[in-house]
């Protein structure tokens, strides 16, 4: 370098050693930066961290999932026989609509059956009258018979004995073909009367099994359509949390897995479960496609962890739900 900068040199020389100073400090300068970007380039490379816990967002509801009430026919509210949150058993009545036509048909139903009952007893009471005549007439006969071989009686005689057992076998056939068709007319009217009986049961609103009624949506007075949702209930069993795992994840998730569910955006633990049924397919998002925020495109699939404390927690609640998955190799 000394060399480079002697006075002998003239002013060009000079210059000329600057730029090459320039051109050599430069290039020093880019092999240094490359080799720190190497450097840096190298620290950043990572192990990727392994996933034990997955979450997702869950909905609190009844394993044997919720259902909604409703009129099987259209009716005018009379009473309501139970109160939210009330336990009701399969078959409880929980209200009654109106059912004056009804009542009054299945009403008509019964005196017709009635009706008919005894127009078949009267019948089989002539069919046992004329059973009697017949008895009599034939005992006539078998007596004319007699005193016509002893010439004590005419032949008319003898054929209006004759005639008068054959009119009365007549009298009885058709005396039983008229309780046959009676009878007959009895399963018919049965019919009818089972028909009322289900019309008129129909204006009331049964609990479909054994549970808790969430909501009822119907008051005293109001009108119902027919196949109307008026309430939602709860069948009675153990809770459920129904969550959605991205697609990222959904093959760490197994049946068996331990799981917990917290508030959303808390670290306490409400409750532990045990992952029961997972998904066989992926879906397009469907808890809470309601958010008009959420526009991704990702599939989900769909897992239901059963819970241990189903206390500490109610129906419809949104948590997150963390399932333990197994380590990733």
């Amino acid at each position: 370098m000394s060399a480079i900068f002697s006075s002998r040199k003239g002013p060009g020389t000079v210059e000329i050693a600057l730029c090459v100073v320039t051109a050599l400090l430069t290039s020093c300068g880019s092999k240094d930066q490359k080799a720190a970007d190497q450097k840096d380039t190298v620290r950043t490379v990572q192990t990727p961290k392994r996933v034990d816990e997955v979450l997702g967002i869950a909905v609190i509801e009844p394993a044997a999932r919720l259902s909604q009430l409703s009129a099987e026919t259209g009716g005018l509210v009379k009473s309501i026989r139970v109160d939210i949150g009330q336990q009701v058993t399969k078959g409880q009545v929980l209200l009654t609509m109106d059912n004056a036509v009804e009542g009054a048909q299945l009403r008509q139903a019964n005196v017709k059956i009635k009706t008919q009952q005894d127009a078949i007893e009267t019948a089989r009471q002539n069919v046992q009258s004329l059973r009697v005549q017949l008895q009599k007439a034939q005992d006539d006969q078998r007596r004319n018979d007699v005193l016509f071989k002893g010439n004590a009686l005419t032949r008319k005689e003898l054929d209006d004995s004759q005639y008068q057992v054959t009119n009365l076998q007549q009298q009885i056939r058709a005396s039983e073909a008229q309780v046959r068709q009676a009878e007959g007319q009895i399963s018919s009217l049965r019919a009818d009367i089972q028909y009322a009986s289900t019309v008129a049961g129909l204006k009331t609103v049964k609990a479909p099994a054994n549970g808790t009624l969430l909501s009822l949506d119907a008051k005293v007075g109001q009108y119902l359509n027919s196949n109307q949702a008026i309430g939602d209930f709860a069948p009675a069993g153990p809770l459920v949390a129904v969550t959605e795992i991205d697609e990222l994840f959904a093959l760490t998730v197994k049946v068996g897995q331990k799981a917990y569910i917290r508030p959303q955006g808390s670290n306490e633990k409400l409750s532990t479960g045990t992952v029961i049924l997972t998904s066989p397919y992926l879906r397009k998002k469907s808890l809470f496609a309601d958010n008009a925020a959420n526009l991704e495109d990702r599939r989900v699939r769909e897992v239901r962890v059963q819970l241990d404390d189903p206390s500490r927690v109610i129906i419809g609640a949104r948590v997150e739900c963390i399932i333990v998955v197994s380590p990733q190799s």
